[in-house]
């Protein structure tokens, strides 16, 4: 009889050549437990997804509660169901007053494309304006305004007429004209490196899209719910998008994503024909539970302001040979490193170290740090103190 692992190889379709390979028994706070035993600090949160940690008994209660309810009962946006419809006002109440609508989803691509789709069709034009190095999904549409290379490539050819900025350049921002129907961004570049946006920069590209009538899309797919110390990082800069975008954090561990535009915008999707973007699953009630129960806890007990800790906790801690900077903003943060290979040896003796670190071969220099909100000072004081040990001792 195959064992889990055994399955895993054989039947899971694989990602890549060198997948991590714990086999997970279960997880709670910031720790994962292993079949063999082994207790491990997650320190990048599920890819920033577990913000309040693994299974928070708020976000466990509400879960267990909806499922004595009802699950799946009917597409989206056809029945009213109190977990999508309060969880929408709650993150409506976040948000300013051109962001008043919330679209569910079942994850951060979705968002994108139904963002794109809401933007061409609100606009009735075609040209999409996107950045290099920015990261927004996988799917067609999402990887079209991707400016990265390497995943744009062996996919092509993708969505016509998309054309892309510098990010923090002035530089060709008349490629945003009259033909455009949205600029799309992340405020802070995430697989891009961790790199925040020039808030003067930010504000130009709001006046430039404003004049010439496009729409401003902001990715806060990784940034969004408190990561950055803020509710969403745009409410940072002094600058409101036009559209926003939201998944990762958003459901407490469970799938969901979500877009926000205004009343007008939103009435694009109702005509010429009506039903023209739905979903099957998106808003899930069992997820939109589980987000609601997450947002009230970040709410209440205050865990925004606790990114802003974090932060100055990393920044005045890894300081010395063999670090470039660290960037960022709250618990959203860039380590870089003087090399790939120190980079290398640092996430593989850390993991020896049960300490689970983000690192791809696509950013070779970064450590991408994005602990809990919620972890504890002692296991972030380990983290910090361990990772300057190991960078001193390869460097």
């Amino acid at each position: 009889m195959n064992t889990s692992k055994d399955n895993f190889y054989q039947f899971v379709a694989q990602t890549s050549d060198f997948p991590i390979g714990l086999e997970i028994d279960r997880a709670e706070s910031c720790f994962f437990y292993t079949k063999d035993g082994k207790k491990i600090i997650d320190f990048i949160s599920g890819i920033a997804v577990s913000s309040l940690g693994h299974r928070h008994p708020k976000v466990v209660q509400a879960i267990k509660e909806q499922v004595d309810k009802h699950l799946h009962v009917m597409v989206y946006g056809e029945f009213i169901q109190k977990p999508q419809s309060d969880f929408a006002g709650l993150i409506a109440s976040q948000l300013p007053e051109s962001l008043k609508r919330v679209y569910f989803t079942n994850s951060g691509t979705e968002s994108n494309e139904g963002a794109l789709k809401l933007a061409k069709k609100f606009t009735e034009r075609s040209k999409l304006i996107g950045f290099k190095n920015s990261y927004h999904g996988d799917s067609h549409g999402s990887l079209s305004v991707t400016g990265r290379d390497v995943y744009r490539e062996p996919f092509l050819p993708l969505l016509p007429d998309v054309h892309f900025l510098t990010f923090n350049s002035y530089e060709n921002l008349d490629l945003i004209d009259e033909k455009t129907a949205a600029v799309i961004m992340e405020p802070i570049q995430g697989e891009g490196g961790i790199v925040p946006a020039d808030k003067t920069w930010l504000q130009e590209i709001r006046k430039r899209c404003t004049e010439v009538g496009a729409l401003l899309i902001f990715d806060e797919i990784q940034s969004g719910f408190g990561r950055t110390g803020s509710m969403f990082v745009f409410q940072q800069y002094d600058v409101v998008p036009d559209i926003l975008t939201m998944a990762k954090a958003m459901g407490g561990g469970m799938p969901i994503g979500g877009f926000a535009s205004s009343n007008e915008i939103f009435e694009a999707f109702k005509n010429d024909p009506p039903l023209n973007h739905v979903t099957t699953f998106g808003g899930h009630p069992v997820s939109c539970a589980a987000g609601l129960a997450n947002l009230q806890v970040l709410l209440d007990e205050d865990l925004i302001q606790r990114a802003k800790w974090i932060e100055e906790k990393v920044k005045s801690g890894l300081t010395g040979r063999g670090i470039v900077e660290v960037r960022g903003k709250g618990a959203m943060l860039g380590l870089e490193l003087a090399s790939r290979e120190l980079t290398q040896q640092v996430v593989e003796a850390a993991m020896e170290k049960n300490i689970l670190l983000g690192w791809t071969l696509h950013s070779n220099t970064l450590i991408r740090l994005a602990p809990p909100l919620t972890i504890p000072e002692e296991i972030l004081d380990l983290v910090i103190e361990t990772l300057k040990s190991l960078i001193s001792e390869f460097a």
